[in-house]
């Protein structure tokens, strides 16, 4: 009888520290206090500068002729000096040589810079200090002559890494122009601290939240109180951020990375994990599943050194990639194959040549190379992470209160099923898309702006 008393006891302490250990770990948690930092530290009278400057790209040719005697040197002695890519190895020891050696030969002797300067600005650009930082955005509104009898939305577009601002480029008309929809957009794409052509802090701290407090500030600059939000990759991120955070100013969130880190979310990924067909479909089972499909989750950890690299010592990975475009170019390319198709990885040109405009990638690339930025975009990643400072965790321990939409793409790798995301997003609408990866802005624009017209439309019409 004894044996069975202790026994009992025992499950029952058991039981009560598993639920109390549940209760603290799994709660949803409070919002945080943001600090209202001046990350330029900057006297207090500039501070105060509120004016909006025009801005134009326009890089000097001593510039672009450092960057072309560069890129000479690496042509004419890459055979030389890189090691070839081991016999059918694809992408899968990293970018692959002979797809680099084309990209280069085609970046020195083909590609127009001028030519490509012109496309880039044809979208207007300005600058305006926000935090004691120059923060450079698009601001693009729809002519009065395509918007009779049509509601204009404000929409903040976000960028992720290693794309920028550029990666929209492709996206802007569709969603200017507002086909089937009740509403035409003005669309406001800035680059963060420390992206393109925008100032990086100069002290430590600058998180994804911390972001979100200068891009809530952009707009209301911009005289917007209330708007709509769409992003993937630290779009994402922010994305999610900012409707947690300011959820009297979000009136909506569109969503390409369907992700988050709310303790719940993640429980219930793991076990949808240990029970794989019990709590996804056949898609999801595919897609998320490590018992299925080649083993993703393995996968993910091979695909994310470059993560840990960012989060621990960004600044001397900086300095390799800041002097040397060939460098610079393997580095972010390589994300386009896997990041998009993850059968890619067994292809020579990891299947990029087919899904991407290669002057596309390039842009992309020469906006971070004249905009000296490589080095300042991968320190978000360290303080985001730093769980000394940063508030990112804390702020995914709040569930949404605004309503969110989330297109999942069948090549996305950093994605979630519903049943997990719904604990940060009750409010939550969940499309499928058979095609598409990372980078939809550039590969699907119409599919992505389609989603997000759609999503706006439901969430004005339900939610307002």
């Amino acid at each position: 009888m004894g044996l069975v008393n202790l026994t009992s006891i025992l499950i029952l302490v058991i039981a009560t520290g598993g639920g109390l250990v549940g209760y603290f770990f799994l709660r949803d948690g409070e919002l945080p206090t943001l600090p209202d930092e001046n990350w330029g530290l900057v006297s207090s009278q500039e501070l105060l500068d509120g004016s909006i400057r025009n801005f134009a790209i326009n890089i000097s040719e001593q510039v672009l002729q450092d960057l072309k005697a560069r890129l000479i040197l690496e042509v004419k002695t890459f055979d030389e000096r890189v090691e070839p890519s081991m016999a059918g190895t694809g992408f899968h020891y990293g970018i692959n040589s002979k797809f680099l050696k084309n990209v280069l030969d085609h970046w020195l002797h083909k590609y127009d810079w001028r030519k490509r300067e012109k496309v880039i600005n044809k979208w207007p650009g300005f600058k305006t200090r926000i935090s004691g930082l120059d923060i450079y955005f698009r601001h693009i509104k729809p002519t009065k002559e395509t918007t009779p009898k049509k509601k204009v939305l404000p929409l903040l577009l976000l960028h992720g890494w290693p794309g920028s601002f550029v990666e929209h480029q492709k996206i802007i008309e569709f969603l200017v122009e507002g086909k089937n929809s009740d509403f035409r957009f003005e669309l406001i794409i800035p680059s963060y601290p420390g992206f393109p052509f925008s100032e990086g802090s100069k002290k430590p701290g600058m998180g994804a939240t911390d972001v979100s407090l200068i891009l809530l500030k952009l707009m209301k600059r911009l005289g917007h109180e209330q708007f709509y939000v769409q992003g993937g990759d630290w779009g994402s991120i922010i994305g999610s951020n900012m409707a947690t955070l300011f959820h009297e100013n979000v009136l909506g969130l569109h969503m390409t990375m369907c992700h988050t880190f709310h303790p719940r979310s993640l429980f219930k990924f793991i076990v949808a994990h240990i029970f794989p067909t019990w709590l996804m479909d056949e898609d999801e089972v595919a897609q998320h599943s490590p018992l299925f499909y080649k083993w993703p989750i393995i996968n993910m950890v091979r695909e994310t050194g470059y993560m840990h690299l960012h989060a621990t010592k960004p600044d001397t990975l900086g300095v390799a990639l800041s002097n040397s475009p060939g460098g610079h170019a393997a580095y972010f390319l390589e994300r386009y194959s896997w990041w998009t198709n993850q059968t890619w990885i067994d292809l020579e040109d990891g299947g990029i040549n087919s899904a991407f405009d290669l002057d596309e990638l390039l842009d992309n690339i020469m906006v971070y190379w004249v905009g000296k930025s490589i080095t300042t975009s991968m320190r978000m990643y360290r303080e985001t992470s730093n769980l000394l400072t940063s508030h990112y965790f804390a702020v995914e321990r709040v569930a949404v209160k605004v309503p969110v939409s989330c297109i999942n793409l069948a090549g996305e790798p950093y994605t979630q099923p519903k049943f997990s995301l719904v604990e940060k997003f009750p409010r939550l609408r969940y499309t499928k898309w058979k095609t598409g990866g990372h980078f939809n802005p550039l590969q699907i624009p119409d599919v992505v702006a389609k989603d997000v017209i759609e999503a706006i439309n439901f969430m004005h019409k339900t939610y307002t």
